[in-house]
């Protein structure tokens, strides 16, 4: 079982940065064997993958609307998930979900119906 909260959202100008934060409730051994994700969803739309990450970093995915703005990284000692967000665009305005899954996140890790919990998420407002 995996609890996750998410915090670090907010209002920004575009261009500006904001680093995301996730707390998982969970033992470590749970932690350090799932595979974490941020999903955002933008107003009216779906919920889509932003970026993953494998429970030692080898593995990490971006959706290639935010490669090379934000990284996703992961501090297994404490349990926490981080995603830095810089350059933000209006376009990036959405309401953040950080995941996790025990599966092995594949070419599937997009799809938000295969991650097993979710956080409440936290809102990410660019304005131009």
């Amino acid at each position: 079982q995996v609890q996750l909260m998410e915090s670090g959202g907010g209002s920004v100008q575009a261009g500006e940065s904001l680093r995301l934060s996730c707390a998982a409730n969970a033992t470590e051994y749970t932690y350090n064997t799932h595979f974490m994700g941020w999903f955002r969803q933008p107003p009216g739309k779906e919920r889509e993958g932003v970026a993953s990450i494998s429970p030692r970093e080898s593995i990490i995915y971006y959706n290639d609307a935010v490669r090379g703005r934000f990284t996703i990284s992961r501090d297994n000692a404490k349990n926490m998930l981080y995603l830095q967000m810089n350059g933000l665009k209006p376009e990036d305005t959405a309401m953040y979900y950080c995941a996790a899954t025990s599966k092995r996140a594949g070419t599937w890790w997009r799809d938000s119906s295969r991650w097993n919990y979710w956080g409440q998420g936290t809102q990410v407002t660019v304005s131009s």
